[in-house]
């Protein structure tokens, strides 16, 4: 019998690290499938991610175990998946779990027919029978004997979950929907808020930073102050808490309790984008620069952890280290004792909350014990008065042991990373720093986004001009999905409105074009999850819902909207219109699971403005009203910049401008609200009162 692993020429940092397993995996792919014809086998699907500690487990659990081997050998055909190289048909089958067990995660563990048909799904699942759960060397003889011996019932039972799954996919369109949603939403949000530590529900706890971006526009909109104490509340417990890395910076994916103390400890990109995005907004809707310090911290961990020499933003940092959960994060006294002289050990210990015998325990998770998460109880005003100090005389303090503690801990054994540079989360994280350079003035961050945009245009866009998903050791690949394509144009028009490079605005549009023709249902309205010359799965699914990170249509909801108002073209927002029509049952039953969209739909419902302004040259009455527009907490708003130099360019993209010209040889500013246009004006002062009116 034939046995071989067929994992070791793949790219994928998670199926390299399988590439070893005395399991035959198979890459995803017709070799596999075919096999399983030829051999009438089921096949075992397993899909997850290079950083996620509970994969490890089951790897180092069973996978790498002969006896589990041999049984998975002998009765499947077994292909292994990165769900964020292939989120499509992690997408399909993560459906399938939660219809058939009613919730989901990550390993996800699919056994199906050799046509895709699924009829088993599970997550984790251990070698033995343990948490009540069935054990690999009881499920595999069993699987195996009812494929043999009751094949009709298993194909009729994977009929009847590919209908549910066909059934699920499909929208309701033509509900009317009104601004009452926003409502509907806060009340949601409110009805589940952690009024003692911020965040939604109990535990486990996610950040979730586009539901705080909602709150911020709901806040806004309605000057209900609730929404933003939710926010801030929220973000200021996750900052002091063990979620957020105190030494390196940066947050870890999820924390594990209510209380953001303990997180399982992969720190994600996207993660990095969302939150940046988050405490940026929040500084811009406040003026408190404990939030502007924040994505400060973000974005130098991303520079310095997560960037590649050409720009190129890495994916993730794994939770384990030397084969334990979180070790590289832990401390305890003795060795904060050893790194530190007795005053600054004595301080850290306090301040960050660690005691001798360890301040948590998590055997199940095999994690250390008797060891430490540093994490802050109080603001910085409070200890800097606890220890009779001025606040700036804290922070220097603190500044001094976070640097020593860093330079010891990088001579560790650092979490592995996942190195693999994807389309999508780039996009996210080119946002990301695209507004940080806009909100903070900082030119690193706007070289950043530029550096890493270019890296995208040179290995992941091909001879077409489409898009790719996956970059990493000189090789590009893999077709490009919505979150691609949405995340990208909205990173575009982003650098856009930093840069005013006409360019960015022409690739935005060209890309926006690509989308609409490749993924968009003319029938029923709606962008596919995947293009229309893509792979055949089961389904060609739709997403909406804002899980993790923002869906694609979440996202091109905004695009569609924002493009309209900066190039005039209507079809644009009639597109936008049809994109909520379509989704409008799903969002009505459950609004606040759609939070990245109703911020789409905020800008599409108003008020919005756009702003035109018309120069020969960036003067200083220019610079100084973009510096006060930037630093103001308005989200409904276009930026766009009728310089002379670009002359024809500018026209030929955007006709309307044509009639925006300077007023007596001076700046001219275009201000209009709502579909109303004010007289334009030509000084900071006129401008300033136009836009707060």
């Amino acid at each position: 019998m034939e046995k071989s692993n067929k994992l070791i020429n793949e790219k994928s940092p998670y199926l390299l690290q399988h590439a070893h397993n005395p399991v035959d995996w198979f890459p995803w792919g017709e070799e596999a499938f075919e096999k399983a014809r030829r051999e009438d086998k089921p096949v075992f699907l397993s899909i997850g991610y290079s950083t996620c500690h509970w994969c490890h487990v089951m790897e180092r659990e069973s996978f790498e175990d002969l006896e589990i081997a041999d049984l998975m050998n002998n009765a499947f055909v077994s292909i292994k998946v990165d769900r964020e190289e292939r989120p499509d048909i992690d997408g399909i089958y993560m459906s399938v779990c939660q219809i058939m067990t009613g919730s989901g995660g990550w390993p996800l563990t699919i056994i199906m027919t050799p046509d895709k048909k699924p009829f088993y799904a599970g997550t984790y699942i251990p070698k033995y029978n343990r948490f009540n759960r069935i054990g690999l060397v009881d499920l595999i003889p069993k699987v195996d004997e009812v494929w043999k011996t009751r094949r009709e019932e298993i194909n009729k039972s994977a009929e009847e979950i590919i209908s549910s799954i066909k059934q699920t996919n499909q929208s309701n369109r033509s509900v009317k929907i009104d601004e009452s949603i926003f409502d509907n939403a806060f009340k949601d949000f409110e009805k589940r808020f952690d009024n003692e530590f911020g965040g939604f529900g109990a535990a486990p706890k996610f950040p979730s930073p586009h539901n705080l971006m909602f709150l911020l526009r709901y806040w806004k909109s309605k000057n209900n102050h609730k929404a933003l104490e939710m926010v801030e509340k929220t973000l200021r417990n996750m900052r002091l808490g063990g979620i957020y890395d105190h030494i390196g910076f940066g947050f870890s994916r999820y924390s594990t309790d209510k209380h953001w103390l303990v997180p399982h400890f992969e720190k994600m990109l996207y993660d990095q984008a969302l939150l940046a995005m988050a405490y940026t907004e929040t500084f811009l809707a406040t003026k408190n620069i404990f939030y502007k310090t924040t994505a400060e911290e973000i974005l130098e961990y991303v520079l310095r952890d997560m960037t590649n020499p050409e720009g190129g933003f890495y994916s993730a940092e794994d939770a384990d280290s030397e084969g334990e959960e979180g070790k590289f994060y832990l401390w305890d006294a003795d060795e904060l004792r050893s790194v530190l002289d007795k005053d600054e050990s004595e301080f850290a210990i306090k301040v960050f909350n660690v005691a001798d015998a360890g301040n948590w325990v998590d055997e199940a998770q095999g994690i250390m014990t008797g060891t430490n998460i540093l994490h802050l109880k109080k603001s910085n005003k409070e200890y800097a008065d606890e220890f009779n100090l001025k606040e700036e005389e804290f922070l220097d303090k603190i500044k001094s042991i976070r640097k020593k503690l860093f330079n010891y801990r990088e001579k560790k054994v650092h979490p592995s990373k996942d190195d693999k540079i994807l389309t999508d989360w780039n996009g996210l994280m080119i946002s990301a720093f695209a507004k940080a350079a806009q909100a903070f003035d900082d030119k690193r961050y706007y070289e950043a986004a530029v550096k890493s945009y270019f890296f995208l245009q040179k290995h992941l866009i091909n001879k077409e001009g489409k898009l790719m998903h996956r970059f990493r050791e000189g090789e590009s690949g893999l077709p490009a999905h919505i979150d691609d394509y949405s995340f990208v144009i909205n990173a575009l028009i982003d650098l856009y409105e930093t840069t005013f490079e006409i360019n960015y605005l022409k690739q935005a549009l060209h890309l926006n074009d690509i989308l609409i023709k490749d993924f968009w249902d003319d029938k029923n309205g709606g962008f596919y999850f995947t293009a229309a010359e893509g792979e055949n799965l089961l389904i060609r699914q739709k997403e909406i819902y804002d899980g993790a990170i923002p869906s694609g249509n979440s996202v091109a909801l905004l695009n569609l909207l924002r493009l309209s108002r900066l190039t005039g073209n209507t079809t644009y927002e009639q597109r936008a219109s049809e994109l909520i029509d379509y989704f409008s049952s799903s969002i009505i039953k459950s609004p606040s699971v759609f939070a990245q969209f109703l911020s789409g739909m905020y800008f599409y419902f108003g008020p919005s403005e756009e702003i035109v302004i018309s120069c020969d040259e960036m003067d200083d009455v220019i610079k100084k009203s973009l510096m006060y527009l930037r630093s103001i907490f308005k989200p409904n708003k276009t930026l766009l910049l009728n310089i002379s130099k670009q002359g024809k360019e500018i026209n030929n993209l955007i006709p309307f401008v044509k009639d925006m010209k300077t007023l007596n040889g001076k700046s001219t500013f275009y201000v209009c609200k709502n579909f109303i246009c004010n007289q334009p004006v030509t000084t900071f002062e006129q401008l300033k009162k136009l836009v707060n009116i």
